[in-house]
């Protein structure tokens, strides 16, 4: 007897369950993740401990060796059956293998496993000062802190700060010191001029430059100095010369590195500097 199947009829497809696709899901976002979450441990076990600085130090399947506190003034900690231990000025990779080391050479345990978390950041910090919002001493992040985070920790840029803030501190016992452009961080190379805040640094934004224009124009007085910014670009933002003001009397004075002030020869595509005083003098015709 033949037995002919019916052309309609199709193969069972396999379905994945919930769970299935779930658990692909969370395999798919591991796999993204996994790049940036590498960066965040290596920063981690860089981050070197400071003076109140609260850790949390963890010895796999010995409970009773856990402990959190606190690294006093002089960089160390009380530890059970290691007593005083110095870990300031290490990082945390180096304080792990301290206690490791400490607790195999003692015959304490055979194959210790010591992990510290950092819990609060106290003993690395770095100052923000100047023409910002809330100056202060902020803490340096465990994963690593770049200029601008300090800066937007600090409010960012007050009214009348400068667009141009500088950073300074030591690199490798010499001192060191960068100005940075704030609009430039947002650039397609931002991320580059971005530079690396190290405990004891110091940022500091000064105030907007300045120049002051008076005399014969519409709106004399104090204005701020733009990037770039000419005489004739100066005579415009203070509204042009009034009826009775000529170009002929245009004189531009400077400070000098003795202090003294004196005119400088300038054209109306000259550059002008940070205090440069514009006097626009009557046309006496």
């Amino acid at each position: 007897m033949n037995i002919s199947l019916n052309a309609s009829v199709r193969p069972l497809q396999p379905r994945l369950s919930l769970q299935s696709l779930l658990l692909m899901l969370v395999a798919l976002l591991m796999l993204t993740l996994a790049p940036g979450l590498s960066q965040a441990q290596e920063a981690r076990k860089d981050y070197v401990l400071g003076s109140g600085d609260v850790i949390r130090i963890n010895v796999y399947q010995n409970q009773d060796l856990t402990l959190e506190t606190r690294i006093n003034e002089s960089g160390r900690i009380s530890y059970p059956l290691l007593g005083q231990l110095k870990l300031g000025g290490l990082s945390v990779t180096e304080a792990e293998r301290t206690i490791s080391d400490g607790l195999f050479k003692g015959n304490f345990l055979r194959q210790p496993q010591v992990s510290i978390l950092v819990m609060q950041v106290r003993g690395n910090q770095a100052s923000v000062l100047g023409v910002v919002n809330r100056p202060g001493r902020y803490p340096i992040e465990v994963t690593g802190m770049r200029m601008s985070e300090l800066l937007a920790a600090a409010g960012g840029v007050a009214a009348g700060g400068s667009d141009t803030v500088s950073l300074s501190g030591q690199r490798e016992g010499r001192p060191y010191r960068v100005s940075v452009d704030v609009g430039a961080l947002f650039g397609g190379q931002g991320a580059q001029q971005d530079p690396v805040v190290l405990n004891g640094d110091t940022l500091y934004v000064d105030r907007q430059p300045m120049v002051y224009i008076f005399g014969e124009v519409q709106r004399p007085g104090a204005m701020r100095l733009e990037r770039g910014m000419t005489l004739m670009q100066a005579l415009a933002a203070g509204g042009g010369l009034t009826q009775r003001g000529t170009e002929r009397g245009i004189k531009v004075h400077r400070r000098s590195a003795d202090g003294s002030v004196n005119p400088v020869e300038s054209t109306m595509s000259s550059a002008l500097q940070d205090g440069d005083v514009i006097r626009v003098a009557e046309s006496l015709f």
